[in-house]
């Protein structure tokens, strides 16, 4: 794997090393229409074309200040030796790698929005979400719902991620959606349940516009 893409690598490697083991929680499931009650943010542009920063089985908006830029975690994970060994260990969770990273730095905030794409024939998207949050240690108290957008019908989750280390929770939120060249995850992640509700509104955007490209 290139020398560009290391810095993912090691902040996935420390993500890692904060995360314990699963807590003991429970699941819903509810279905609703559209995105949670903290709105969406201001769209910049489009990202997922073929010309974009990243060339996606989808399309969706990214929120103003928000920068993208392409992580070829199927790369690094077709690498092979010791170095594909960690890349599948740091980039890939449960059925999908990483692809795209879009950093929220630039807008004020800590925390990025990933985007994670499989195989066909991986499952429909509650199976896919359901694996990539299995995959997540520390993940529970999960609730998942149904949401359509753009003619596509896809799953998103709520839940908290616990680390053992640390002693501290947070809220992550993700969505999954399958396409004719696979499943698409879309995970927000950022620093605490604090910086995430700040970010929310830019997941929904992007939950909102997503279409197949």
């Amino acid at each position: 794997m290139g020398s560009a893409r290391r810095p993912v690598v090691w902040l996935a490697l420390l993500a890692g090393l904060l995360t314990g083991c699963d807590v003991s929680a429970r699941s819903a499931d509810v279905t609703v229409s559209g995105h949670g009650s903290s709105g969406a943010a201001e769209s910049a542009g489009t990202v997922g074309a073929a010309a974009s920063a990243c060339a996606l089985p989808v399309t969706f908006d990214i929120a103003v200040g928000w920068k993208a830029e392409a992580v070829d975690g199927l790369g690094a994970v077709a690498s092979g030796g010791p170095d594909g060994d960690l890349a599948e260990s740091l980039l890939r969770q449960g059925p999908v790698t990483l692809v795209c990273e879009i950093d929220a730095k630039p807008a004020g905030a800590i925390g990025f929005l990933r985007v994670s794409t499989g195989k066909p024939g991986g499952g429909d998207a509650r199976a896919v979400l359901r694996a990539f949050v299995a995959a997540e240690d520390g993940a529970g108290r999960a609730r998942y719902r149904t949401f359509t957008a753009g003619g596509l019908a896809g799953v998103r989750v709520d839940y908290v991620q616990t680390s053992k280390l640390l002693g501290e929770s947070k809220k992550e939120s993700a969505l999954a959606v399958v396409t004719p060249r696979g499943p698409v995850v879309l995970h927000l992640g950022g620093l605490d349940s604090a910086e995430h509700d700040e970010m929310l509104p830019a997941f929904e955007l992007a939950q909102d516009t997503l279409r197949t490209r």
